[in-house]
């Protein structure tokens, strides 16, 4: 009986800068798809005045080998200038922003305030009936607030996927 060899899947945080072009996106996604790779989060955003470049951030995870090809395909790609892995380069700040929705009256409302205040959540929105908080943060601390919140009256959670930069004077 032959035995199967597990490798442990790493969390890795891609950064990729691109030409800003139709399609480019599903290029990328292809990649990922056919290889049956999952992207836990995906960003895009121009980062050039003159509109040309955009940065692409895609969290996944996988055991080295796998990371290894994914950074190696995605650098094939005609319209990828750059990619770089945050988690092998080293100290990184990871962001990201969450919307959070909590509908709830009397003391449960109360401490909706209270934690919110705590993570240095923003009220953005306001009913007699619910909240709508604003939440920039790792991706843990949104994961604890959304956890604490559920008990209170949770509606909906809208988050936007983690952003990432090397940490220091360079840029990428």
């Amino acid at each position: 009986m032959m035995k199967i060899k597990h490798q442990a899947s790493e969390r890795h945080v891609l950064t990729l800068t691109v030409d800003n072009e139709a399609g480019i996106l599903a290029k990328i996604a292809g990649l990922f798809t056919a290889r049956g790779y999952n992207i836990d989060s995906l960003t895009v955003a121009d980062i050039t005045e003159n509109h040309s470049v955009s940065r692409i951030t895609i969290v996944t995870h996988g055991p080295p080998a796998q990371i290894d090809q994914i950074h190696a395909q995605l650098g094939r790609l005609v319209p990828v200038h750059k990619v770089l892995d945050l988690t092998e380069l080293g100290a990184h700040v990871e962001r990201e922003l969450a919307l959070v929705k909590v509908a709830g009256t009397g003391e449960a409302r109360v401490e909706a305030l209270r934690i919110a205040e705590v993570f240095r959540a923003k009220v953005v929105d306001t009913t007699t009936a619910s909240f709508i908080f604003e939440l920039t943060g790792t991706p843990d601390k949104i994961d604890n607030f959304v956890t604490l919140m559920r008990e209170l009256g949770l509606v909906e959670v809208g988050r936007t996927g983690i952003v990432g930069m090397m940490r220091g004077a360079e840029g990428a």
